[in-house]
């Protein structure tokens, strides 16, 4: 069979796997994806080939996963979260082409998204916008419009890296820009480590967040103007009390 199945993997852990995923990487020969998230699943096949690169090497990485199933080889090409949510599920299905004889199937993953609101409560309980603060694939001034045009339309904003070595302010800036439509004294919280040893979480407001130290394992959330704390946790009401 010349198949490559692109796994989401949700935040790392074993129990977050879905039957779907796991089905998944029992059939492939080769587990193949950056070395972090293969270090996550290869203990649970200890007798399976691997194939990692590091960061900046996705598109080798998804031609060498496409060339080994087309030589006749079942690969699993993981991914941290969902593998279409910035995840490798796109530049695999854009290359594909160039292997006409290979099967391409996504297997979807719980992304940070969800799994961090829930460690919060229910942040997106309403409509909600996912931006990534990395400006390594897109530039900040379209970053800095998405940010604008997300607060003015209140939407509850959930930020993918928000912060790095070479980024570390960011998310102050993203802040910033929020600020201007929405109060300092906003709901917000971050989720460290999603899922993972050492997961631990913060509620704070948007004020106190433009100071806050977050890395690229933080996944952080800026309610709505309807975002409250409830009994100690993060929730937007979706709205049924007015119906």
């Amino acid at each position: 069979m010349r198949k490559v199945y692109v796994v989401g993997l949700g935040p790392g852990e074993e129990q977050y796997l879905t039957a779907e995923a796991r089905a998944a990487l029992d059939e492939a020969e080769v587990l193949c994806g950056y070395t972090v998230y293969v270090d996550l699943v290869a203990p649970l096949y200890p007798g399976k080939e691997t194939f990692t690169t590091p960061m900046t090497k996705e598109l080798d990485r998804c031609r060498w996963a496409l060339e080994t199933a087309n030589s006749g080889r079942t690969v699993a090409m993981v991914c941290s979260g969902d593998a279409g949510v910035y995840g490798m599920a796109g530049p695999v299905l854009e290359l594909a082409a160039d292997y006409p004889e290979v099967e391409v199937e996504v297997v979807a993953g719980v992304t940070a998204a969800l799994s961090g609101g829930a460690v919060l409560g229910a942040p997106l309980g309403h409509d909600f916008c996912v931006i990534s603060l990395s400006d390594l694939l897109t530039p900040w001034e379209v970053i800095e419009k998405r940010l604008k045009c997300a607060a003015e339309g209140d939407f509850t904003v959930c930020l993918y890296n928000p912060s790095s070595k070479k980024r570390k302010d960011y998310l102050q800036r993203a802040c910033e820009i929020l600020l201007r439509s929405r109060s300092r004294d906003t709901v917000c919280g971050w989720v460290r480590n999603i899922g993972r040893e050492g997961q631990e979480h913060c509620f704070l407001t948007l004020d106190q967040l433009q100071n806050a130290e977050v890395d690229m394992f933080t996944t952080v959330f800026i309610g709505s103007s309807r975002t409250r704390c409830v009994g100690g946790r993060m929730v937007t009401p979706r709205g049924y009390e007015n119906k």
